[in-house]
């Protein structure tokens, strides 16, 4: 039986009814990885992927409309909202674990690995009986030339696309705070341009990412498997790059509720949400900018 709304903040909590989205998502996400993984070991074309991607989309469509209708309803008391932040908060410090673990890699390579295999520390047991012959520099695509085209690749260099790319982040986090502000003082028309600007600016820095990539394949040589550093470049930078998109479309859902009505002054937990994850994103890229491109 569907529990009734909540009305005292301090006595009941609101336990969802019976869903199919979880078991929904279940099978969106081992039909999406099935066909990665099969894809990447050549063992089949793959295209079961594409409908475990569009399940998974049906699935959070679904989800959050779900959530989103509940939470228009009166259901949800400040427990239930506390409970959310809670889970928001812990969501976004596995994202920092996530990323963590990446930029440790490259400092791993970079700062440790790389340096050892070049002589530095026990010669005997890396420099002269691991690769004899190996230079330690950086960037590298080694041991050995196993990526790039004739074993050689160009890096990209941070005035460009890098800087202009940060620059549109910055400028978004500042967006998305005079949107906060702004709804926080129940001023909607500003609320919903600044939101407006911030999801453009999120899908530009997209856009130029894509344009970015496809310089670095096609003109520089630089690609996943250009050793150590075209592999830690992209899976750096291409996780942040889907990390932006889906905070872009996120952003986008959070502007077309606030077109609709949504939200008070007071209570707004998703907007608050989604603007913890897009500072979070500003970040991480900061990170990539300064650790990948700039040094």
């Amino acid at each position: 039986m569907a529990n009734a709304p909540a009305t005292n903040d301090g006595q009941k909590y609101y336990i969802p009814h019976d869903s199919q989205w979880p078991i929904f998502g279940s099978v969106a996400l081992f039909t999406m990885m099935l066909g990665a993984i099969l894809y990447l070991n050549d063992v089949y074309p793959g295209w079961v992927f594409v409908p475990g991607a569009m399940l998974l989309a049906i699935m959070f469509f679904g989800w959050f409309r779900t959530v989103i209708d509940e939470n228009q309803a009166g259901i949800y008391n400040m427990q239930v909202d506390r409970s959310f932040r809670m889970g928001m908060m812990w969501f976004i410090f596995s994202e920092v674990m996530f990323f963590a673990a990446f930029f440790g890699a490259l400092f791993y390579a970079r700062v440790l690995s790389v340096p050892w295999l070049g002589g530095e520390g026990v010669k005997v047991f890396t420099n002269f009986v691991l690769w004899p012959h190996f230079e330690s520099t950086w960037p590298t695509n080694g041991p050995a030339h196993v990526g790039g085209v004739d074993g050689k690749f160009s890096t990209i260099p941070a005035i460009g696309i890098p800087m202009l790319n940060t620059a549109i982040l910055l400028t978004s986090g500042v967006t998305i705070t005079i949107a906060h502000h702004a709804l926080r003082a129940n001023q909607r028309g500003k609320l919903i341009l600044f939101l407006a600007l911030t999801f453009l600016l999120g899908f530009t820095f997209v856009g130029f990412q894509a344009h970015e990539y496809g310089e670095a394949y096609k003109e520089l040589g630089l690609r996943l498997s250009t050793g150590i550093y075209g592999s830690t470049f992209f899976m750096l930078t291409g996780f942040h790059g889907l990390h932006v998109t889906i905070g872009a479309i996120m952003l986008l859902v959070i502007w077309l509720r606030c077109l609709k009505g949504h939200f008070t002054p007071k209570r707004h937990f998703a907007f608050e949400a989604v603007a913890w994850y897009w500072h979070f994103v500003d970040v991480v890229w900061l990170g990539l900018f300064i650790f990948v491109y700039w040094l």
